[in-house]
Parts: structure tokens; C-alpha cells; sequence
């Protein structure tokens, strides 16, 4: 799979409040870019705590959930699109099926 907008993760665990996320992101990052899934079912399979919610997307906790990741996933094009990281705060204060805060 590709993971588009990397340079958001980066931005993100850049940052010295989320430095502890840079470890867990590039694992996630890494093991994206492995896989090659072609259902939802296969991404639970491997991450059994990633939420599938409507609109094709799919939410990772990260650090043991005190972060969340927010991804639209095209299993046609092998393609991960970032829509949200943040803190589980942050992430409760938005809509996850239509969050994307990178247009």
C-alpha cells in the first residue's frame, strides 16, 4: 500500500508535544507500505484496535491510543490518504467520516 501525505506524520511527530508518537508512526508507516490488503477485513486481521467507519475509513490508535490516525483507504489504487493525527482529544472533537484536515 502507499501511505499519501507522509510529510503530515512527519509534521506531526516533529512537533516536541507529539515527539513520543515518532516511533509508533514510523512502525504504522512501515507496515502500511508492506501490506497489500484488498478489504477491510485484512486490515483488522493485522491491527485487531483499527476502527472501520463509514465513508471508507479507518482509524489507528497509536501509543497505545493516545493517538489517533484517520485514513481513507482506496483498496483500487493500493493507496492510504492521511485525513487526521492528533491527540485522542482532538480526535473526539471531530467527525471522523468527514474530517480532513489537509485540503
Amino acid at each position: 500500500m502507499r501511505v499519501i501525505s507522509k510529510p503530515i506524520l512527519i509534521e506531526f511527530y516533529s512537533n516536541p508535544l507529539y515527539q513520543d508518537s515518532e516511533e509508533a508512526l514510523k512502525a504504522w508507516h512501515d507496515e502500511v507500505i508492506q501490506a497489500d490488503w484488498n478489504t477491510p477485513h485484512e486490515i483488522k486481521a493485522q491491527y485487531k484496535n483499527a476502527s472501520i467507519i463509514g465513508n471508507k475509513r479507518v482509524v489507528f490508535n497509536i501509543c497505545g491510543n493516545k493517538y489517533r490516525l484517520i485514513v481513507s483507504v482506496s483498496y483500487r489504487l493500493k493507496a492510504f490518504y492521511v485525513k487526521f493525527v492528533g491527540t485522542h482529544k482532538q480526535y473526539d472533537a471531530v467527525d471522523a467520516e468527514t474530517i480532513d484536515l489537509f485540503k
